[in-house]
């Protein structure tokens, strides 16, 4: 991409925004204007969303957070209220390819120059506060939410709960999908501490929904403490499972027969059950009959959920659980021939434990590097999955590692590729 004026204000430690940026200026800058690229808080974004008006905005929000499974419930919320006739807004993050995907109107991504326009309303009104990548983001969906007029807003969580940017719009109704063992060192060494941190998006007197059977008992009881309105799986709702079908069942609505979510997986079906909690939560003020739950669970699309693609099985799988339901899926589709890896991972992922569940479902992988300073290179990373008991082969760059599985691969075998967004990303890029 040829350099612009933005790039050289950024190469140069420029700290003011121009009117000319095109959008790989803006985030080029905003990666550069707060030192810290993580840095939870809510007292920043909740001043500049004060200043543009945006949490009195009429808009009904859900909030939706999760270790795994919120990205697809979040997509599947706004769906239902899609196809129920409503205008809606989601924001999701991290994307894939574009940055355009974190932030859809009524399943339309939006353009560059609408992006760019919030962004510049935005650093209107911040001041000389040093709103970070993820808060301006955040901040710009909410912009977008308000200026389209939308009826309702889906948020997904970026990190935690309590203290990501998102959580300074109080949710109307709030889903947790799961929790698991990741960013442990920004969210608490355990679950018990993680699901607190999760659960901080409740609201008093609000619908307070867990998708999880078994969660760590800190989330229930953040949401009694708080006086939240406590709906979990297994007791407030639950589900039957056929083959071809299945059935919800709450304490105000049943639907029987259910079309499967169209996105792969037996897991699919419980973020689709928390999420059908969260439409009944909703049902006074946002109507929505079967017929729109049916066309979201059929058209519910999210890529790199174990999409295949160009003759790969691709997954953002990068954690502890999501590595053993990636396993699960596995088994259930076993192959004809041999299951090859390329993965690609973050340092501070669980890599060892991830590597050792996969080793049951493959017969060999191919390490790739990501980039630093986060991203493992792949001498590192095919050290760790030897001692997991892989046969790893460091194999350079995730294109490199594709086209060393291709040149292993006999027919009937199958090449799966996960890791990181950042892996499946280079897949999706190379393949074009």
């Amino acid at each position: 991409m040829p350099r612009t004026d933005g790039d050289a204000a950024v190469a140069s430690g420029g700290s003011t925004a121009r009117s000319d940026w095109r959008l790989a200026d803006w985030l080029a800058w905003q990666e550069q204007l707060n030192p810290r690229s993580i840095e939870l808080g809510l007292t920043r974004s909740r001043l500049v969303a004060e200043r543009l008006g945006l949490l009195s905005a009429p808009c009904i929000t859900a909030t939706i957070t999760g270790t795994n499974g919120k990205g697809s419930s979040a997509t599947l919320a706004a769906g239902i209220w899609q196809a129920a006739g409503y205008r809606v807004g989601r924001y999701l993050s991290p994307h894939l390819l574009r940055y355009n995907e974190r932030i859809a109107i009524d399943g339309i991504e939006a353009s560059d120059d609408a992006i760019c326009a919030a962004f510049a309303a935005i650093d209107g009104a911040r001041g000389d506060l040093p709103l970070t990548y993820f808060e301006f983001g955040t901040l710009a969906a909410l912009w977008l939410f308000r200026e389209a007029g939308c009826t309702v807003q889906v948020l997904e969580v970026g990190l935690g709960g309590r203290l990501d940017a998102v959580n300074i719009v109080d949710a109307d109704a709030a889903l947790v999908t799961n929790i698991g063992l990741d960013h442990t060192d920004w969210l608490g060494p355990d679950r018990d501490s993680i699901g607190r941190e999760k659960a901080g998006i409740y609201r008093a007197g609000r619908a307070a929904i867990c998708a999880e059977h078994e969660p760590p008992a800190s989330v229930e009881a953040e949401a009694r403490r708080i006086g939240a309105r406590w709906i979990a799986a297994g007791r407030q709702f639950d589900v039957v499972r056929s083959d071809a079908a299945w059935s919800w069942k709450g304490e105000g609505a049943e639907y029987r027969e259910l079309p499967l979510p169209a996105l792969p997986g037996a897991f699919q079906i419980d973020n689709a059950a928390g999420v059908l909690a969260l439409i009944e939560a909703l049902q006074g003020r946002l109507p929505v009959g079967r017929s729109a739950i049916e066309a979201g669970l059929r058209g519910l699309v999210l890529p790199g959920r174990y999409q295949r693609h160009d003759g790969l099985i691709l997954d953002v799988a990068h954690n502890l659980e999501s590595a053993t339901v990636l396993a699960a899926q596995l088994r259930a589709e076993p192959c004809a021939g041999r299951t090859w890896l390329v993965l690609g991972m973050l340092a501070d992922k669980p890599v060892a434990e991830a590597c050792r569940v996969l080793a049951s479902v493959v017969d060999a992988v191919w390490c790739a590097r990501l980039p630093p300073p986060r991203g493992l290179d792949d001498d590192q990373l095919a050290t760790i999955a030897r001692r997991s008991g892989l046969v790893a082969h460091a194999a350079g760059t995730v294109r490199d590692a594709i086209s060393a599985a291709r040149a292993a691969a006999e027919p009937g075998d199958r090449i799966v590729v996960c890791g990181s967004f950042l892996t499946v990303a280079a897949a999706l890029e190379n393949s074009r």
